[in-house]
């Protein structure tokens, strides 16, 4: 029976037999600016969305499955320095995202300081896309800026 991906980013897939998250957060921020008015209270003006972010938190068993390279694995993925595309398991594509940081800390160790346990976090953030498509095949439509 094929095991059930949880969350693929890139080629890194999370799973039972990897590294299975059991904490997603996620994170979307919105820009406001305040203008200043004279004799009023500033105005807030809405300059669009901000950043997205995702944190993942999870533990890795690896003398169940996997083995002690999944940290590697997902080091791997973020030093190839480019954005990655983000699928959960019911294959939403969620978008691009950058790795910004990934942390682990390895507890109960057997044997010659082989760890039971991995837990681990990773901080993602949105890449940020140029343009959205509006659905014509062009990225932006500049009449609609007129209309």
């Amino acid at each position: 029976m094929a095991e059930e991906v949880l969350l693929s980013l890139g080629e890194y897939q999370f799973s039972m037999s990897t590294a299975a998250h059991d904490d997603m957060q996620r994170k979307a921020s919105y820009r406001w600016s305040s203008q200043a008015r004279l004799t009023r209270e500033p105005a807030m003006q809405y300059l669009g969305m901000g950043k997205t972010t995702i944190g993942l938190k999870g533990s890795i068993y690896p003398g169940f499955r996997g083995g002690l390279t999944q940290i590697d694995d997902m080091k791997k993925e973020a030093e190839k320095g480019e954005p990655l595309t983000l699928v959960d398991g019911r294959g939403n594509n969620l978008g691009r995202f950058c790795i910004k940081e990934i942390s682990d800390t390895e507890k109960n160790f057997i044997g010659p300081g082989a760890p039971r346990r991995i837990d681990f976090s990773l901080s993602l953030e949105a890449y940020g896309e140029d343009a959205k498509s509006t659905g014509d095949g062009n990225p932006f439509n500049w009449l609609s800026l007129f209309a």
